[in-house]
């Protein structure tokens, strides 16, 4: 069974809470807070082995594993409040390491005004095991779903794509200055976070907007280690499809997306915006080359199991 087949299934067996304001399908999840306005809550697990290897050192994990659950809040153009971590450590893990993640998780957290209260710690035989759960509020115009694309909306995208295994993926920084200044300047129709692969993460889009799309192959921004990669993929292979960017992937009417690239307001920060293509009322997403359109397919990291 593949991962999206999975949650697919869970979605079907839960059930709808009167609390609940936005189920499963989004970055976070937003349940309704009593006297307050709704919390967002997003969670994601770090395995040695498939998501990071111990040789990356405890810093560079630590700042990994508070990144990606940043980049959840980011995507939906939130702010992140407070965080729960949960630790599997192996018997053998010095005392020391342990510690330097700590820190480091705690630093990153720090820099996005988040506070780590509480978690759980477990020693056992196998590898080292992550979990943080992040909890985080609305900005002004509310939570930025998945589902809000519109045929005819622009498709921008921040930053540079694939290559991420050379380092970025360890080493990101998750954009939520960027959303935020974003959701401020623009009506945001629809985002989410480049985990899986653009063209994976866009299919995520098009599926809960009902939409389809087209992707300018020309237009797509792709990185500096993309361009070094040295295998049997083409850059624009692997910006497609490498995954674990964590850039930002969005929708707009058209009129929004050509002030932004006029513009450029997150040039402040150091990022660039690019309009990589459109959404389309057809199901179907497509690439277009300047010599041929077909069919561009969910390319993106996938967890298998069952097998």
């Amino acid at each position: 069974m593949a991962e999206l087949e999975y949650i697919r299934w869970i979605r079907e067996q839960t059930r709808q809470h009167p609390r609940v304001l936005l189920p499963a399908g989004d970055d976070c999840a937003a349940v309704k807070w009593p006297n307050h306005q709704p919390l967002l809550i997003t969670t994601d697990m770090l395995l040695e082995g498939s998501c990071f290897l111990r040789e990356a050192g405890p810093q560079r994990i630590g700042r990994k594993a508070m990144s990606v659950n940043l980049s959840d809040i980011a995507a939906m153009a939130a702010k992140p409040i407070a965080a729960v971590v949960s630790l599997g450590l192996p018997h053998d893990l010095p005392q020391s390491w342990a510690e330097a993640f700590f820190l480091s998780l705690q630093a990153q957290a720090a820099l996005f005004d988040t506070a780590i209260v509480g978690g759980d710690t477990n020693a056992w035989s196998g590898p080292i095991t992550i979990s943080v759960t992040l909890f985080g509020e609305p900005t002004g115009k509310g939570p930025v779903t998945r589902s809000g694309a519109k045929p005819g909306d622009a498709l921008l995208v921040t930053g540079g794509l694939g290559g991420s295994i050379l380092g970025h993926h360890l080493d990101f920084t998750p954009r939520v200055k960027e959303a935020q200044l974003l959701h401020q300047t623009v009506e945001l129709h629809a985002m989410i976070d480049i985990s899986d692969g653009l063209a994976a993460d866009l299919h995520h889009l098009c599926q809960e907007s009902g939409c389809g799309a087209e992707v300018w192959a020309e237009a797509i921004p792709i990185s500096e280690s993309a361009q070094r990669r040295n295998d049997i993929n083409s850059p624009l292979h692997h910006a497609l499809s490498d995954g674990e960017d964590f850039e930002l992937l969005l929708a707009v009417n058209e009129a929004d997306a050509q002030r932004l690239i006029k513009t450029q307001p997150l040039k402040a920060l150091g990022v660039n915006l690019s309009h990589i293509g459109r959404f389309t009322k057809e199901g179907e997403v497509v690439l277009k080359e300047p010599d041929k359109s077909q069919p561009l397919p969910a390319l993106g990291y996938t967890h298998q199991f069952g097998q």
